[in-house]
Parts: structure tokens; sequence; C-alpha cells
């Protein structure tokens, strides 16, 4: 539920594709934004909405429906849908990016709102998850624990922004700036960094 993340998401792909075969690529969940009731404040979403539009201005092709922003009481958390990839990866490990994907395109194209029990159900639904077991998985506490242990592991590679990404070779890292519209200088980067530790790749 970054708006970044989402305008980031064909270059990461891409990114990832080419990598895949090179490196072991771990996603981290990143929390974002932790449970709460209540409403969105006027300037968080004068802010939100200011950055969507950033985001089109900076990443061409990059879509959302505006709808979202005229809906009452609208609640910003984030870790329900943090909790939502990790109760389908649960199931199997390829079901993760089934539902990133999914919750992206109900936020970002659909004006619907993630921050649901309601609306994941359906998205675990839609993309073919056991619907019970997600259910009973969403808001478990081992669900929660997971989420916490892996906020805690990017917070320890000193990540503080979304997205990020850091290469980590012998216990030793680097971050790699992010480009949203080009793979090519994060490629070079990532080469560059295993070439002067591991030798050409």
């Amino acid at each position: 539920m970054c708006s970044w993340c989402w305008g980031f998401k064909p270059v990461y792909s891409r990114l990832e594709e080419i990598l895949q075969d090179k490196l072991t690529i771990q996603p981290l969940l990143g929390g974002l934004a932790e449970d709460t009731q209540e409403p969105m404040s006027d300037e968080i979403k004068a802010y939100l909405f200011k950055t969507w539009q950033t985001i089109q201005q900076r990443i061409p092709g990059c879509e959302f429906n505006y709808d979202f922003w005229e809906q009452p009481d609208l609640i910003r958390r984030t870790y329900p849908a943090c909790r939502a990839v990790i109760a389908a990866r649960q199931q199997q490990q390829s079901y993760s990016d089934d539902m990133i994907t999914a919750i992206q395109e109900a936020y970002y194209l659909q004006a619907s709102n993630p921050a649901h029990d309601v609306v994941l159900i359906a998205l675990a639904d839609e993309i073919g998850l056991d619907v019970k077991r997600f259910t009973n998985a969403l808001n478990s506490k081992k669900t929660q624990q997971l989420l916490l242990k892996e906020i805690h592991h990017s917070r320890q590679m000193s990540v503080s922004s979304f997205p990020s990404l850091v290469l980590e070779i012998d216990n030793c890292q680097w971050k790699i700036p992010v480009n949203y519209l080009d793979a090519t200088a994060m490629l070079t980067c990532i080469n560059e960094i295993i070439e002067s530790e591991n030798g050409v790749v």
C-alpha cells in the first residue's frame, strides 16, 4: 500500500526477472502504517493525494483511481494488508506476489480500501486461496508475530523509506539507489558491487 512501490512495480518486475538467476531475492514487508481505527485527517488525505499526483508526473503510465478519496471516513493502516500477504504466503509462497498485486490493483485502480478485512478476504477468494484458512490466519497471533519480525528485519537493514533495495553479501549491506524509470542503473550498481566482492558474475 505504498504508492511509490506501486509506481516502481513495472521496473522492479523487470529487475527481478533479470536477477532471479543470480541472486536470492527476498521481499520484506515494511509495515508503513500501524493498526488504527482513527479516520485519516484532512492533512494526511491532502498529502497522499498530492503524492499520487507527483508519482503520475514522475512515472509515465502510472495510474491511480482518485475516486478513492471521495469515500467517507477513510482509515489509513497498512498492517492488515501486510498480514494478508503473510497469510497468503502460508498457503503457498507464490500466493505472496499474487496477493500484493491484488491489493495494489484494488487500492490504486479500483478505489477499494485494503485497510479493511472484508476487502482482503474478497481478494483472497479472487486469487484462489482457501478463504476459510486465510480468514483464520489473517489476524492470528502467529501472523502478527511474523509481520513484526519482518518489519524488525527491514529496520535492521536501515530501511526507512519505501521502496528500498538492499544488496547483502556475507553480512555486508549496500543500499541500491532506486530508479523508477529504468532498471539499467540499478543493475549496473548491483553488478559492480558483486564483481568487486566476488568476481565477475
